[in-house]
């Protein structure tokens, strides 16, 4: 059945649906998938704090990634969509390139089966979690992610269909955002549960995409994210949405297991802190003002001087920061 929040999503569409130039968004696959709630109420935000008029329709027909690319690409069905970025898609599409989930993306807890908690309670490293059957959709980014890690990822074709192949035992560990988890959970609570020892880091998150011709939308998306960001609705919203779910992930216990994005784009916005989510600056920041430290301000800077300062911090007890990106990068295009 249709998830009560997603109903009343329809209901805002509908209601919407009043005059303005129609912009078309992406159909969830399935009517229990919630995860373009969170999008969908942050790109009508961005549109108001726009000051503009656009009248969203749901497309049609439901979609994974890789037809809502394509369908974008050749402007058919859809005019934007909250997509998990790659270099390849930032070149086929036009990226508004702001974090819509803050970074939350790139932290990945695990669903397992009632009773397996002993397989992954002992990993630790990455060479460990290689030894691991875990699997994503073969179309999303994170299965890249994952093999250039020199991890096997057993594929599926559907969303829906990786729940069942880990209950049927075709793999044993499920990687899923802290914001999606506790719901898919939820979902299958008589088979499944969440792994309470390993996290997954890599930086990672989705923007909004279009057309690469429809400029005009992607600056009016742009403006509004911006003054989002600047009266602090941004982060209201994302916390109204995911800040529960992030606190019981319980980040801060977990073993985390750092792996490499080769898809991330030399444009990815590393450089303004403001965009990304990660508990261990928070972390730091806490025990420098608990213990009457100096703040640390990040910023644009070298890895090397990074790792130093890293290395600085854990010798005077000071929990690790995370760093940027692997490659520097500008603002958002």
């Amino acid at each position: 059945m249709m998830s009560r929040l997603l109903a009343c999503i329809l209901l805002t569409w509908h209601v919407a649906a009043v005059g303005g130039e129609v912009i078309r968004f992406p159909k969830p696959e399935s009517d229990s998938d919630r995860r373009m709630n969170y999008a969908f109420q942050l790109l009508q935000l961005a549109l108001a704090k726009a000051g503009t008029e656009y009248r969203i329709q749901l497309a049609q027909v439901a979609m994974n990634q890789d037809r809502a690319v394509s369908e974008i690409e050749a402007g058919r069905t859809i005019d934007v969509a909250p997509l998990p970025s790659s270099d390849e898609r930032e070149v086929r599409l036009l990226p508004i390139r702001i974090p819509i989930y803050k970074g939350a993306m790139g932290w990945r807890l695990g669903l397992i089966r009632k009773g397996d908690h002993e397989l992954l309670a002992r990993v630790n490293t990455l060479k460990d979690l290689q030894g691991v059957r875990l699997a994503q959709s073969m179309e999303w980014p994170d299965t890249k992610i994952l093999q250039a890690n020199g991890i096997r990822v057993i594929t599926a074709p559907t969303y829906e269909g990786l729940f069942k192949m880990l209950e049927a035992k075709r793999f044993d560990y499920f990687p899923r955002d802290p914001m999606e988890i506790w719901d898919e959970q939820a979902d299958h609570a008589d088979t499944l549960v969440v792994e309470p020892h390993l996290a997954l880091h890599y930086y990672y998150d989705a923007y909004f995409m279009v057309n690469r011709k429809n400029t005009r939308l992607a600056k009016d998306i742009r403006d509004g994210l911006e003054r989002a960001i600047l009266d602090g609705s941004f982060d209201k919203l994302f916390q109204q949405y995911f800040g529960e779910a992030i606190r019981k992930a319980h980040l801060e216990t977990r073993t985390v297991v750092e792996l490499q994005n080769p898809l991330l784009s030399p444009e990815t916005p590393s450089n303004r802190p403001e965009l990304w989510y990660d508990f261990r600056r928070a972390t730091e920041t806490q025990w420098r003002e608990s213990h009457g430290a100096p703040t640390v301000r990040r910023g644009r800077g070298n890895p090397e001087k990074r790792q130093r300062r890293d290395d600085r911090s854990a010798a005077e007890g000071i929990p690790r920061s995370a760093g940027g990106a692997t490659r520097d990068a500008g603002g958002v295009e």
